[in-house]
């Protein structure tokens, strides 16, 4: 389990890097709502939501010191 580095929540990375279904172009989604994730500083960084994302990707040092 990995761990939201805004809010501290635990977010099992399989199910946010579950395919959830597909644009109409053929991409996979997944849905935001069972966690999201980004590639930050060399490492994945999972968060329990858009919200969290959202706050981090505004200040990453605030939540990574």
């Amino acid at each position: 389990m990995a761990k939201d580095v805004v809010c501290g929540k635990e977010i099992d990375e399989a199910q946010a890097r579950a395919e959830a279904s597909q644009t109409s172009f053929g991409a996979t989604e997944v849905d935001p709502a069972q966690g999201t994730r980004i590639f930050h500083g060399g490492q994945w960084l999972y968060f329990c939501g858009l919200v969290c994302r959202g706050k981090f990707l505004a200040s990453p040092d605030t939540y990574l010191n």
